[in-house]
Parts: structure tokens; sequence; C-alpha cells
């Protein structure tokens, strides 16, 4: 028989590495704060299998970790100091210049936005599990998704003009 964490916390490592690559914008700080991450919620599996939302638990810890590494590293910088660095995590794909542009916009983003976005159409959360994990009430959420939305709406339709 399979454990706590074996069962419910370990198959969640590709979704928490998805989401530290979006906070740190470099794999090897990603697959330490997840290392990290995974570390606590296994010694945590006895209270974690308590709860009802272990998952968003996972989250909020490697959001906390990958802000301590931020802190740490004295990275306190803008979106805009970010630059390419959204397209360096796949370098092996021949990413169109339309492409770039997109990931370009989606990065300039506000962060809450921009997670929003990442959540629901990179990691088909509902809106009720984007809640959870970003501790806001649904209505925000949606609010937050509409306007990314719109944005890239407005940015698509003036792209090519």
């Amino acid at each position: 028989m399979k454990s706590f964490f074996e069962s419910q916390l370990w198959p969640l490592k590709n979704r928490l590495y998805r989401f530290a690559i979006l906070w740190l914008k470099d794999r090897d700080r990603a697959q330490d704060a997840v290392q990290e991450t995974m570390t606590k919620g296994f010694l945590q599996q006895d209270y974690l299998s308590s709860i009802e939302n272990p998952t968003g638990w996972m989250v909020k810890t490697l959001k906390n970790e990958a802000l301590q590494q931020i802190r740490e590293a004295g990275k306190w910088g803008t979106m805009e100091e970010v630059g390419d660095r959204a397209m360096e995590i796949v370098p092996d794909v021949d990413f169109s210049q339309q492409t770039k542009m997109v990931f370009r916009f989606i990065e300039k983003l506000p962060e809450r936005q921009k997670e929003i976005f990442f959540l629901r159409e990179v990691e088909g959360l509902t809106h009720r599990e984007m809640a959870d994990y970003l501790e806001l009430n649904e209505g925000q959420v949606k609010v937050e998704l509409h306007r990314a939305r719109k944005k890239l709406k407005t940015f698509l339709e003036n792209y090519g003009k």
C-alpha cells in the first residue's frame, strides 16, 4: 500500500516544477524549490493527510520557497528586467517570432494575472482550484482571468498593425 506521500504528493512534482519555473525563471532554482517543497511535504504528510486541500498547501509552500530564493538572490526586479528569460526555459524549441511576442506579452502581465492565466490555460485548473491556491475568492479569480484574456486579445488584435 502506498503512503500518502507516494499517492497524493509525489504526483504533484511536475505541476510544482511548472509553477517554480513560472516564478523563478531558472531550471536549477526551480528544481531546488520543488525538492525543498517535496521534503517539507514528506515531513508533514501526517498533517497533510488530515487537511482538506493538501495540494494547495504544497503550492503555497512552493511559492514561499520561491520567494525565499528570490530574497536570498536579491532579485526583486520588475518583469521588464526579466527580459527574454521566459524563452530560456525551453531553449531547444524554435519559436516563431509571433509566439515569442506572445510569451513576452504574457510575461509583462501583472503577476497575479500571469499566475491566474497560467493556472487556467496551462494547468487547466478550475476557478475554485485557482482561488484555493492563490487564497482569493472565485470572483477575484474570474475578474483577473478576464482582464488577462482581454489584454492578450487586444495585444493580438494590434500585433499585426
